[in-house]
């Protein structure tokens, strides 16, 4: 007898989601473009002009249970993160999604870890209420696990 775990890794998926999704934001600055958030590198950044209620979004392209969100903050300018709102849903509108953190403060080139506790949804926004605000975010990741597969917790033997 043989036992297989390939399901549960299919299931948790411990790598970022939000890497397999399509990015999006409310304006883009010069050349700094929503997918910036999740190419990994902490030079670049995704960057919205300054507006009202800027915000980025990651479409998973699937709906899943989100256990935890990570936000890694730019290298300068870090204060423009203050008072974001991290929202977990399947609604484009960014005030139909559940809240699952505020970032407060957020240091430079810090990264913060935000507990979703299974939240369901297809997509993740990051959005800033208020006037003359500009969102940049250097990183972003979405981790939990694809939602309606309840058969792959089980643990297959062959």
């Amino acid at each position: 007898m043989v036992t297989s775990y390939w399901p549960l890794f299919v299931k948790h998926f411990p790598e970022n989601a939000a890497l397999w999704g399509e990015t999006s934001e409310s304006s883009d600055y010069g050349f700094w473009i929503p997918t910036y958030a999740i190419d990994g590198l902490l030079t670049t950044v995704a960057h919205t002009k300054s507006e009202t209620d800027p915000w980025w979004r990651v479409d998973l392209l699937k709906v899943y249970r989100v256990n935890r969100v990570t936000i890694t903050n730019r290298n300068n300018f870090a204060y423009r993160i203050n008072g974001a709102v991290i929202r977990i849903g399947n609604f484009l509108d960014v005030y139909n999604n559940t809240i699952c953190g505020v970032i407060s403060t957020l240091a430079a080139s810090a990264t913060a870890t935000f507990s979703c506790g299974g939240m369901v949804g297809r997509y993740m926004i990051v959005h800033l209420p208020g006037d003359d605000k500009i969102l940049t975010l250097a990183e972003v990741g979405v981790y939990g696990y694809l939602a309606g597969n309840s058969l792959l917790y089980s643990t297959f033997q062959y």
